[in-house]
């Protein structure tokens, strides 16, 4: 059998890693037939969100119906000065509500800390995170700290004065894992 050089090995990478992060973040028409995951929203909470509440309401009103199905667990964070857990279950219309009903306040939101929990208490193989920040400093603090890696395989919509980040939850080992499997072939 040939050995593969390293240049091959490269571009089946390149291949395989955007095929990877496909099927994980679900761009098939097969959404109501996945196994249930661990959804996490995690909102900004300073007072920069403050502008953009109603905009980021309805938006997340209309994903919610899009990415859950029955048995997901969705977890609501509102990252403020600290993070802390705003909602959790199962029923689509309270958690919207608890967004609805999100009163932001302060200067700074607080990512890290919600990112590090919700990786740290995940309870099935894959996650669905979702973080909404309206204050691009808040983002700073994340790249620049120890949550960065967090923050490494991220889908980043831009809004007007609001992004929204899909962020993969300790992706990076299952994707180094992964990776080693095949090319140890």
């Amino acid at each position: 059998m040939k050995k593969k050089t390293k240049g091959q090995n490269l571009k089946i990478a390149r291949i395989l890693l955007p095929l990877l992060m496909a099927a994980f973040f679900g761009i098939s028409s097969a959404y109501a037939q996945r196994a249930p995951i661990d959804v996490n929203l995690i909102i900004d909470g300073s007072s920069s969100f403050s502008g953009v509440k109603t905009e980021v309401t309805s938006w997340v009103s209309s994903r919610l119906d899009q990415i859950l199905v029955d048995g997901d667990k969705l977890t609501i964070w509102v990252a403020g000065s600290p993070s802390k857990v705003i909602y959790s279950g199962a029923d689509k219309e309270a958690a919207k509500k608890s967004v609805n009903d999100l009163s932001p306040s302060g200067n700074s939101a607080d990512f890290s800390g919600a990112l590090r929990e919700a990786a740290s208490k995940q309870s099935s193989t894959y996650s669905y995170t979702l973080l909404i920040s309206a204050s691009p400093a808040a983002l700073s603090s994340v790249l620049s700290g120890p949550q960065a890696n967090l923050l490494k395989f991220s889908r980043v919509e831009e809004f007007n004065s609001w992004r929204a980040l899909v962020v993969g939850l300790n992706l990076d080992t299952k994707v180094k894992k992964a990776s080693t499997a095949f090319f140890a072939q």
